[in-house]
């Protein structure tokens, strides 16, 4: 073999390993993503994502949250499509894999868990899904989007229909010796909580209570590999 055919092969050789490696890369199937599609709801092509992104996704997302103004336990709104609608967000046919990611949230009132339930943004009659939703009752927030971008705690609890802002939680408000405080990763947050950006793996915590009562706040979630 000729020096000059040697080199060419080689580069070959090397191009189609680097091709080989970025479609790898490009399929959002990484064990930091996750591949696992919510039941019942397929995980949409390139094409479907371009397309949902316009409509599910807005440039600049809900900062405040509205909702329920009861006590707690809050259940999942008899009419998702309308709260994420409400909430500033897109139904969607099959799940965006642009951007995956997952956040938790714990709710604590008065030392006591109050349960963040299943089926948020997920319409099961119509078969829409919301690109913010949850899957079941153990506070992840799964974020699975056609577009990257911002997505905000007050879009979830517009979903969940649960009034937020710095002084309430649903029908919860500051006053009478109690608080409402609102932590990232154990950090508090000043101002409105509502306005809390959702990104990958951090524990959110809501919690009220007595002024001088701060009791164990988590700040920390024990994400399961691959999420």
């Amino acid at each position: 073999m000729s020096r000059r055919l040697a080199f060419r092969t080689a580069v070959t050789a090397i191009t189609a390993a680097a091709v080989a490696v970025l479609a790898g890369c490009g399929s959002g199937k990484t064990a930091a993503s996750g591949s696992a599609s919510t039941p019942g709801f397929s995980t949409m092509s390139d094409a479907k994502n371009t397309q949902h992104a316009v409509m599910a996704v807005p440039s600049t997302p809900r900062i405040t949250a509205e909702g329920r103004t009861t006590a707690p336990p809050w259940d999942a709104p008899a009419d998702p499509s309308a709260r994420v609608a409400a909430a500033g967000l897109g139904m969607m046919g099959a799940e965006g894999n642009v951007m995956h990611i997952h956040a938790h949230l714990d709710v604590l009132v008065n030392g006591k868990p109050v349960t963040v339930p299943a089926f948020i943004g997920i319409d099961e009659k119509a078969k829409q899904i919301s690109p913010v939703h949850t899957h079941d009752p153990s506070g992840i927030i799964h974020i699975e989007s056609p577009a990257k971008a911002t997505f905000t705690l007050g879009q979830f609890m517009t979903e969940w229909n649960v009034a937020l802002d710095a002084d309430r939680i649903g029908g919860l408000k500051a006053g009478g010796g109690n608080l409402l405080r609102a932590y990232v990763n154990g950090k508090q947050i000043k101002g409105d909580p509502a306005a809390i950006m959702l990104h990958a793996h951090e524990e959110i915590a809501l919690v009220y209570g007595p002024a001088n009562e701060k009791g164990k706040v988590p700040a920390t979630f024990p994400f399961r590999a691959g999420m």
